[in-house]
């Protein structure tokens, strides 16, 4: 069974950083295609950023580049996501999901088939 479990949000300043955790199981993670997803309070589902996790390849949208990062630990089966200069329009519910198709742009990943449970990001003062 495939689970992916999200952890590390929080309410954080304007400017501040946080740190998102994304622990897989129930499939090879070192061949697989990554998603983070993230939705605002009232707004639909917002594409973050993608990676596959047998090459480096990295996607972002215009919206976080330069203050986030996606990056993995094969040997934990964890997908990251690193935000830094954190702004309160970055307030949502983040996802991390498996993508079906390996199939990755600037646009995200083709076929998002499995979803954790979100983790809360605040931006706030």
């Amino acid at each position: 069974e495939v689970q992916l479990v999200e952890s590390g949000g929080g309410l954080v300043q304007p400017g501040g950083s946080l740190m998102l955790s994304c622990a897989a199981s129930g499939f090879t993670f070192s061949t697989a295609a990554m998603s983070w997803v993230r939705q605002a309070p009232g707004k639909g589902l917002e594409w973050v950023s993608s990676r596959y996790t047998y090459i480096p390849n990295t996607y972002y949208t215009d919206s976080v580049k330069g203050r986030f990062t996606i990056s993995i630990d094969d040997a934990k089966n964890t997908l990251y996501l690193q935000m830094t200069s954190l702004k309160p329009e970055d307030t949502a519910v983040y996802y991390c999901a498996k993508a079906k198709y390996h199939y990755c742009t600037g646009r995200g990943c083709s076929g998002l088939e499995y979803w954790g449970q979100g983790t809360q990001v605040t931006v706030s003062s």
